[in-house]
């Protein structure tokens, strides 16, 4: 059995770029940055940033076009496949991470207007923007909508402290 498998979660580079097929169909494709930070032999830390190319194909493409924007955070799941082409520069390659499922991340002040609070969507139906209250509005008609948020802690996690 051969497993071809990746699954990350970070920040989108820029926003999503959706276009049309031949067959009529949509894709769309985005960037998204990860970082881990790790200790040199030295003692000194080091932070390694890597950045992914995302396509997303058919609804779940238009969905990503309308709810993800710049900054905002998402997990994907899919396939590696690398793509060739001869340019004049010579044989180009790129790598790129065909989405199955795209859940969207918590919703943040810098992620853009149009990304849905806690909105996911795996290829199984529908995000119902309906059920989004807009913001500023209530759900439910009395509470308003960011009060319903849950307040995390602001915590510095020191790396060292962690046991494994």
């Amino acid at each position: 059995m051969y497993i071809n498998k990746a699954m990350v979660f970070g920040n989108l580079t820029r926003d999503p770029e959706m276009r049309a097929l031949p067959s009529g169909g949509s894709v769309t494709s985005f960037s998204i940055a990860t970082n881990r930070t790790f200790k040199k032999a030295d003692g000194s830390k080091q932070e390694d940033v890597q950045f992914h190319n995302i396509v997303v194909f058919g609804k779940q493409a238009e969905t990503c076009a309308q709810y993800l924007k710049k900054g905002s955070s998402a997990y994907v799941e899919g396939r590696l496949q690398t793509r060739t082409w001869d340019s004049d520069k010579g044989k180009q390659y790129r790598t790129e991470i065909l989405a199955e499922v795209v859940q969207f991340g918590p919703r943040s002040a810098g992620a853009g207007a149009g990304a849905a609070a806690g909105g996911s969507y795996d290829g199984g139906g529908d995000v119902e923007p309906a059920s989004v209250p807009p913001f500023g509005g209530t759900s439910s008609g009395s509470k308003p909508a960011r009060e319903d948020a849950i307040d995390y802690p602001q915590e510095d996690i020191n790396p060292d402290d962690i046991p494994f």
